[in-house]
């Protein structure tokens, strides 16, 4: 007997980890089961809002090929992981056992890497197909300028009558019309989403950034920024109207021949607590109001002794100066938004109701 023999059968083979063996079938049976009931709760949750454009139907359809793509994979490692967790553990007696060796498969290794790749190739196709189609410019369409700024949305519209953009805090469009976006900032980046049209872009400082949407479903859906850009980020919020074109016609020719501001009926100011819980509650705590915003001074505490002149002041310049321990972050348009009458009524209103605080 040789010398090799003679240790071999010395020491004898290594002993094995009877447990530590997984079963692929059990594996895989676990993984399909998983994927297709992953599949299905992915496919039955209510992800998004309603959809109002004629974008929303393909990207939905994208989002639900990404579910059904995505939901295998992440199960798959979860699996693998877990039983390896199981099987391959250590146990009490075991510290000082190997596995069985393990030696390269090339063919798996192929494999691995080759349907991982393949997938990623197939989804990037499929999406940047979507994308062009979505962005594909169409006839009649109309063009909208989206101005972002801390904290707030302006949009602008060709004149109907020539001369200078038509400037608007509310956005309206027609609805069947295509409309091309163009997105600009003043400050930061911002990012302009309409959650119902389910597309949204950064708007940079400096640059033109440019989508198209066309809008097939009338109502009121709500404008975000989707990139935090201050403070007031949840502030900066405005409203999408989508209308019929006559409704439409009729906001674009009194958005550019805007009325002189005029008492209300019956010889009334305008009412400035109304103005105020519409256009300030959300930022500021006023008793009166009953509001309880934070990002902005409470206004009991900082307004009382003030007089009127200094309030309007305040609310047409809110740079002009800032409250200790708070920034700048009030939108410098309230006097255009709401015109001469409506800041002095809200003012008027502010001065009465914290004269006590």
């Amino acid at each position: 007997m040789g010398l090799e023999e003679r240790s071999l059968a010395q020491t004898g083979p290594t002993p094995e980890r009877p447990h530590a063996r997984a079963d692929w079938k059990q594996m895989l049976g676990i993984g399909i089961v998983a994927s297709i009931l992953g599949i299905a709760l992915g496919l039955l949750i209510d992800w998004f809002p309603v959809a109002a454009s004629e974008e929303a139907k393909p990207i939905d359809t994208l989002w639900d090929v990404l579910i059904i793509a995505s939901v295998p994979v992440f199960v798959g490692v979860s699996v693998i992981v877990m039983f390896s967790a199981l099987k391959f553990r250590m146990r009490e007696g075991e510290e000082d056992l190997d596995g069985p060796p393990i030696h390269g498969n090339t063919r798996l290794e192929v494999i691995w890497t080759a349907i991982p790749a393949i997938l990623l190739v197939g989804l990037c196709t499929y999406a940047f197909i979507v994308l062009e189609d979505v962005e594909k410019a169409q006839a009649n369409t109309m063009e909208v300028r989206v101005v972002g700024e801390q904290f707030a949305w302006t949009f602008f519209y060709a004149n109907p009558n020539g001369g200078e953009q038509v400037r608007a805090t509310e956005l309206h469009l027609p609805v069947n019309r295509p409309v091309k976006f163009t997105l600009q900032a003043k400050d930061v980046l911002h990012d302009f989403w309409v959650p119902a049209f389910r597309m949204k872009k950064d708007a940079v400082p400096g640059i033109n950034v440019t989508y198209r949407v066309t809008p097939n479903r009338e109502g009121r859906y709500p404008i975000v920024c989707a990139e935090l850009c201050g403070l007031g980020h949840s502030t900066m919020r405005a409203t999408a109207v989508v209308e019929s074109e006559a409704k439409f016609e009729e906001f674009l020719q009194t958005a550019a021949n805007p009325p002189t501001p005029t008492p209300a009926a019956g010889g009334e100011a305008p009412d400035g607590k109304q103005l105020f819980a519409s256009n300030c509650g959300s930022c500021h705590t006023l008793a009166d109001a009953g509001t309880n915003g934070s990002a902005g001074p409470k206004l009991d505490e900082v307004l009382g002794g003030m007089d009127v002149a200094a309030i309007r002041t305040s609310i047409a310049d809110p740079g002009a100066e800032v409250v200790d321990g708070f920034s700048n972050i009030m939108p410098g348009d309230y006097e255009q938004k709401l015109g001469a009458a409506g800041v002095d009524a809200l003012a008027e209103y502010l001065s009465e109701v914290t004269k006590g605080g």
